[in-house]
């Protein structure tokens, strides 16, 4: 696997973006609040907004497939990873490293990530993959929206 297997997503990739999104978010199912689950988890409808409010999908290739997705968006002064999935299947095998990696490329921006606070295997992978986890602290006020 190498960088030449991510490549932006465009709106031919919005089933696989669907489906795989759908299908890695099974894994917060019994897991995030009850009322925060719904099937699917990611309408497709609520999927093209994110994109209509400039979250940039992309996309890793295996063997010609798109098998995991991140997105990163740019709000001013600060660029957030959002979406970030691996069909079932495809997890652990550095897929979602490499992902975080390139877009943390992209920009010089500072980055910020959020996940469901009851996350713990997501919660490690972002603290195994960000070493400025460990060096700095993120405060917002209840006005602060992503």
């Amino acid at each position: 696997m190498s960088a030449t297997d991510i490549r932006p997503c465009g709106a031919a990739d919005l089933p696989a973006l669907f489906s795989i999104v759908n299908d890695a978010a099974q894994a917060y199912k019994g897991v995030i609040p009850a009322d925060c689950w719904h099937e699917p988890y990611m309408p497709l409808d609520e999927l093209k907004q994110g994109i209509r409010d400039g979250i940039v999908f992309w996309g890793y290739e295996a063997d010609g497939e798109l098998v995991g997705v991140m997105g990163i968006q740019d709000r001013g002064e600060v660029s957030l990873i959002r979406h970030a999935y691996v069909q079932t299947v495809q997890r652990r095998k550095g897929i979602g490293e490499k992902l975080l990696k390139y877009l943390e490329g992209m920009t010089a921006k500072p980055i910020l990530i959020g996940t469901w606070s009851a996350a713990a295997w997501a919660i490690a992978f972002y603290e195994k993959n960000e070493r400025q986890i460990e060096t700095s602290v993120v405060l917002a006020n209840a006005r602060w929206k992503s």
